[in-house]
């Protein structure tokens, strides 16, 4: 039989046992920065240089001829980048994501719910929502845009038919006058002279009436032109992979401002994910230049790819000189910075699980048409394999970063 003393012991455990499991640990209060000052500044203009060199090289090669590459290479290029966009969504975005919204020291409702794939669902389907809206906005656009050239293309056609009219019926119908006045003049004297004169105003009046037709053809055809001299399909299509292209740089810089701040303040592996960094940058970059470099930008806007190549260049870079400036008050564990890395890094997994699925698998190799042809389904096994070896290496890179 328990005496007093062993029953309130016990009494006493269990209850410390109870406080125990509803204890949350605190959050982290400091970072791991541990000096090098000088590696990580030259960490800055390393990752500017590799950003650089993955963006901007497919947009020069496409532009350029000079150092323009074989189809085979934009071809791999391409693809390859596709599949390491697709592997960031996964690897490299959603799993952190999770680890930071689901740390233990945040408790509450983030202990209750697994959030990070919550915002990542709520993200892939307000993008669906928004590229619902941008398409029939688009659709409604290029309708008024067509409606109004085909009036213009009506109106001009009309004004060549009746020129042509009156070409084909000017001697029958309404004579110039200078014909008249040389035919009153041929009854005073006719010879070969005068006869020779008549033939040559005619000569010149159908020359005249020609020049007339030919220029309201030239302006037929400019009053019909559309928009930066596109056609109906090609604007649309310009369009279409405009609001894509602007999503995915939007996702995938997101994502860049935070692996910046990380990797100022890292303490002991520092080395290995800045190596890491440094090709995951770089790859990232070629699958995002291949899609700007393939948008098919009209004149007006010939400096957008290098805007949005300059854009993702400076992100990682101006991170990584910005978490150096706040190294004192930055602390990527404290219960601010993994809120809000967790849900941007969430957003951002959300946005490009939605580009990479829809836009740069399904779209690409099922109905793009790009395939179609004798050697189709060659073309879209390399395509397919050439993309696994992205993702493939992209989700190894994911050991380390």
């Amino acid at each position: 039989m328990l005496d007093a003393q062993t029953l309130l012991d016990v009494i006493v455990k269990r209850h410390g046992a109870d406080d125990d499991s509803d204890h949350v640990p605190a959050c982290e209060t400091s970072n791991d920065y541990d000096g090098r000052m000088n590696l990580r500044i030259l960490s800055v203009f390393i990752l500017l240089i590799s950003s650089g060199i993955g963006v901007n090289f497919p947009i020069l090669a496409s532009q350029y001829s000079f150092i323009r590459l074989p189809k085979w290479c934009f071809f791999i290029a391409k693809f390859f980048g596709s599949g390491v966009i697709i592997a960031t969504a996964f690897v490299h975005l959603l799993e952190p994501a999770a680890d930071a919204l689901g740390n233990a020291c945040l408790g509450g409702t983030f202990a209750e719910y697994p959030w990070a794939f919550g915002i990542c669902l709520m993200s892939l389907f307000f993008l669906f929502f928004t590229e619902i809206i941008s398409h029939h906005i688009i659709d409604q656009r290029l309708a008024k845009e067509h409606g109004h050239g085909h009036d213009e293309e009506h109106a001009a056609i009309e004004r060549v038919d009746t020129i042509e009219c009156c070409e084909e019926n000017s001697c029958d119908e309404e004579p110039n006058p200078m014909v008249i006045q040389e035919e009153n003049s041929a009854t005073t004297y006719i010879d070969s002279k005068n006869k020779d004169e008549k033939k040559a105003a005619d000569v010149q009046i159908n020359e005249h009436l020609q020049y007339d037709s030919q220029e309201k053809t030239v302006d037929l055809e400019n009053s019909i032109s559309h928009h930066d001299g596109m056609t109906r399909a090609e604007r649309e299509q310009y369009l279409n992979q405009l609001v894509a292209v602007m999503v995915l740089e939007a996702g995938v810089i997101v994502h860049s401002v935070f692996i910046g701040l990380s990797l100022a303040v890292t303490g002991d592996n520092f080395v290995t994910l800045f190596i890491v960094l440094t090709f995951h940058q770089m790859f990232e970059g070629l699958g995002l230049g291949t899609r700007v470099a393939e948008t098919p930008w009209p004149k007006s806007k010939r400096m957008t790819p290098w805007l949005m190549a300059l854009a993702f260049t400076l992100t990682t870079p101006v991170a990584v000189a910005i978490g150096l400036g706040v190294r004192n008050s930055w602390v990527p564990g404290s219960r601010t910075s993994l809120i809000a890395n967790g849900i941007f890094d969430a957003i951002s997994a959300g946005i490009l699980i939605y580009t990479g699925l829809v836009e740069l698998m399904a779209h690409e190799f099922l109905y793009s048409g790009q395939f179609k042809g004798e050697n189709g389904l060659k073309q879209m096994l390399s395509a397919y394999f050439v993309m696994c070896c992205g993702a493939a290496l992209m989700a190894l890179l994911g050991k380390w970063a």
